[in-house]
C-alpha cells in the first residue's frame, strides 16, 4: 500500500508520481514514472519533481496552517522549510561550507521584505487603476561589522515606470507600511526553546 497524490502529466506526454510506501513516514518513498520507464522533464516541471520529492522525504511534524512554519534537516546545510502547504529549501554558499542549491535564511529574510514591499507598491498601483508593468523592487543589505551577527542596513528601492510624479508619495506611504517592514520597525516579542519530549533536549550544551 502506498500513499500518493495525482500524477504530473509532463509536456512530453509521460506522467510523473511521486509516492511513498505506507506507513506514512516510515516507508520508502517511489518515483513512478509510467510504464515508458524514463521521463522528459522540463525545468519547470523537474522542479516540481523535486518539490515533491523534498516534501515527502521531510515529511513535517508539527501543524500546518497561516502562521505556522517548519524547518526539517535534509542533508548538510540544506533544509525543507514547510509554509502553508508550500515548501521552499534553503542552503549555505559554498565557501561558508554548503552546497549553495538554494538560497540562504538570510537572503529569504530579505526576499520576503522585497517581495511585501511590492505587493503594497502594486495593490496601490491596481487600486488607483495603473499598469503594474516593469514594477520592481531591490534590496540592497550591508552587515553588521561587530557582534551579533545581524543585517546593519537595508537599502529598498521601488521602480514603477508607469507612476504618475503626483502619485510617488501614495505609494511611498503605502509601500513604507508593508507588513514586514511594519515587523522590522517594531520588532516581535521571540522566544526559543526546545521542543518538550524531543531528543535533543536532555543533550548539554
Amino acid at each position: 500500500m502506498a500513499t500518493s497524490t495525482q500524477p504530473m502529466t509532463t509536456a512530453a506526454g509521460g506522467s510523473v508520481l511521486v509516492t511513498r510506501a505506507a506507513p506514512v513516514g516510515a516507508g520508502p518513498l517511489l518515483l513512478d514514472l509510467g510504464a515508458a520507464g524514463r521521463a522528459a522533464l522540463t525545468c519547470a516541471e523537474a522542479r516540481q519533481v523535486a518539490a515533491a520529492l523534498i516534501r515527502e522525504a521531510a515529511v513535517p511534524g508539527g501543524r500546518d496552517g497561516a502562521g505556522y512554519t517548519e524547518a526539517v534537516h535534509l542533508r548538510d546545510d540544506q533544509y525543507a522549510v514547510f509554509v502553508r502547504g508550500h515548501v521552499l529549501t534553503v542552503d549555505q554558499p559554498v565557501q561558508d561550507g554548503g552546497a549553495d542549491t538554494a538560497p540562504t535564511p538570510l537572503e529569504l529574510f530579505t526576499a520576503s521584505l522585497a517581495g511585501c514591499v511590492a505587493h503594497y507598491a502594486g495593490r496601490y498601483l491596481a487600486r488607483h487603476g495603473i499598469d503594474r508593468e516593469g514594477l520592481r523592487v531591490t534590496v540592497d543589505h550591508r552587515m553588521a561589522n561587530d557582534r551579533p551577527a545581524r543585517i546593519a542596513s537595508a537599502d529598498v528601492r521601488i521602480a514603477a515606470p508607469r507612476l504618475p510624479a503626483e502619485r510617488a508619495a501614495g505609494l511611498l506611504a503605502v509601500a513604507s507600511h508593508c507588513t514586514v517592514h511594519n515587523t522590522l520597525t517594531r520588532p516581535p516579542e521571540v522566544t526559543i526553546a526546545l521542543k518538550e519530549g524531543d531528543p535533543c533536549a536532555s543533550r548539554s550544551s
